[in-house]
């Protein structure tokens, strides 16, 4: 596959036994099925014009970008969960499963997938934000008086329980193999990237640690949380909560511009470094795909390019607006 004159930066995420690629037009996951078959859950994208125009706007397009992924990506992981959950029932366990699930209402059908993803997402920040705060406040709260001071030990901690945490699951075998994926959706990109063809022997010989990686984004919030927290006086824990909830959007904005910056300077070899301790944390996020799960990647960034292509050049966008595929043979 030749590398276009001026390449899409696509991305994607693991999901349970398969790989999410996000293109112009739609948003493809293609997962293996406990059979051996890959299938697809395939949606087209339906971003509002408001949110295209807010994506332009520096710092505030690092928020809107990633309400708007978490969104998006929980209804593939959704799918995934439910094909993988769907390949451990009998045939009798199925149909019981589904006149269960046809004769109540669940959380996620009150509220609506996306808006579960994101308020799980926003929750998942706010007490990786705080939980360090009232850590550090317990611990050494009368040792010393520098503000500044305070708030590097607070980040330290934060960045000991994220590795500390993420390490604990990668302890467990599905979570192990969601990190395979993750290895084999970046494997994938970089061949791209690389004007490779996309074939499982090329996409093998590539990386698995990606500068552009949600990973990535995770550390720069702590190191970019540490810096500007450092200029915000507080008097007692209860401001300083407060002042982090409230600064918290900036932080995700400035770190969403300096990963866009650490991106752009990563052929430049004495600015790599800038990108180091994402790539980093990567080495816990990432583990190395097998042949099988490099396949799925494949398949899902092909069959993501294929429909991309098809809408690019046809006027169905439009009455995609409203339409789904089949959730399950795409």
């Amino acid at each position: 596959m030749p590398r276009q004159s001026s390449p899409v930066s696509y991305g994607g995420q693991a999901v349970i036994e398969g790989v999410m690629f996000g293109g112009k037009h739609v948003n493809v996951t293609a997962v293996r099925r406990k059979n051996q078959e890959i299938t697809f859950y395939e949606v087209p994208k339906q971003t509002k014009s408001w949110v295209r125009n807010l994506r332009k706007i520096p710092f505030l397009r690092g928020i809107v970008s990633l309400i708007d992924s978490s969104a998006q990506g929980t209804k593939h992981l959704n799918y995934s969960s439910d094909a993988y959950a769907d390949d451990q029932l009998s045939p009798e366990e199925r149909a019981q499963q589904k006149a269960d699930e046809q004769s109540k209402m669940s959380l996620t059908m009150i509220l609506g997938v996306a808006v579960v993803g994101v308020l799980s997402f926003i929750v998942g920040k706010i007490l990786l934000t705080l939980v360090p705060v009232f850590i550090e406040d317990f611990l050494f709260h009368s040792a010393f008086e520098s503000r500044v001071l305070h708030t590097l030990i607070e980040g330290i901690i934060k960045i000991i329980l994220l590795l500390v945490y993420l390490w604990a699951i990668s302890q467990t075998p599905i979570i192990k193999r969601l990190f395979q994926y993750h290895g084999a959706e970046h494997k994938v990109i970089s061949a791209y990237e690389a004007g490779e063809e996309l074939t499982v022997e090329n996409v093998q010989k590539y990386t698995r640690l990606h500068y552009r990686c949600g990973s990535s984004f995770i550390v720069l919030t702590v190191i970019i949380g540490v810096i500007i927290y450092s200029f915000v006086p507080y008097h007692n824990l209860w401001e300083r909560v407060y002042e982090r909830i409230l600064l918290l959007p900036v932080v995700i904005g400035v770190s969403f511009e300096f990963l866009k910056l650490t991106n752009a300077m990563r052929d430049i070899p004495v600015l790599r470094f800038l990108g180091y301790p994402g790539l980093w944390l990567q080495l816990l996020t990432t583990k190395e795909p097998m042949d099988d799960q490099v396949e799925v990647s494949i398949a899902s960034f092909k069959r993501m390019m294929e429909l991309d292509e098809q809408l690019e050049h046809s006027s169905v966008i439009e009455s995609l607006s409203s339409a789904s595929f089949d959730p399950v043979k795409g």
